[in-house]
């Protein structure tokens, strides 16, 4: 009999991670090795576990699931990375691709079809929600710079151009013109319409 696929979950909603392990562990050929709740315990803790695969959560403290999976892949070339996310977006998709992920699918997917994500990215092979990959090819890269992008998410949390240009450590022009220029290139009314269409993009993510 073939040794089962060893799992390591990682979320940091404790209830979502443990129904994941419950509705995984159900499953003969596979089990539940590692249980984190942090973007990063998900390295130390593969290490010492050695799972077969990582089922990674995007948004957690700590690090998040992108920048979680470059490290794991680094650290541990032979673990495959599925990432599995409640945020369906398409700037996530492509991102986490670009780190490593050799899959993406969205919480929501029926416990067996997730099973069988599992197995197939263990074969080698890659997984990727379908609606998702046709939003990502016709939403493209993020059209924002660097800059463009840590102003928008310093703008996330509200405050005056001031306050957002001595956060920053920039002028007020230069946040002025960043402004309008991310409200421009992402089709927004205003600057908390910018931040929205960036969020929804995922094209905020990390920072």
């Amino acid at each position: 009999m073939t040794e089962p696929i060893r799992l390591l979950l990682a979320d940091d909603q404790a209830l979502v991670r443990g129904a994941l392990a419950a509705l995984l562990s159900l499953e003969p050929d596979l089990t539940v090795v590692a249980e984190v709740g942090r973007g990063d315990e998900v390295v130390p803790e593969a290490l010492r576990t050695r799972p077969d695969v990582a089922l990674l959560d995007v948004e957690m403290p700590g690090l998040d699931g992108i920048a979680a999976t470059g490290a794991l892949r680094a650290a541990l070339p032979d673990c495959r990375v599925l990432v599995v996310t409640t945020f369906g977006r398409p700037g996530f998709l492509r991102r986490a691709m670009e780190a490593g992920a050799n899959g993406f699918v969205v919480k929501d997917t029926p416990a067996r079809q997730l099973a069988d994500a599992v197995r197939r990215v263990h074969a080698g092979l890659r997984v990727v929600d379908p609606t998702l990959a046709a939003e990502t090819l016709a939403t493209g890269a993020s059209p924002l710079t660097e800059r463009e992008t840590e102003v928008l998410r310093t703008a996330r949390g509200g405050g005056t151009v001031a306050e957002l240009a001595a956060t920053l450590h920039l002028s007020e022009g230069t946040v002025r013109n960043h402004l309008s220029a991310a409200i421009g290139k992402t089709g927004a009314r205003n600057r908390a319409d910018a931040v929205r269409v960036a969020e929804e993009n995922g094209w905020l993510l990390g920072g």
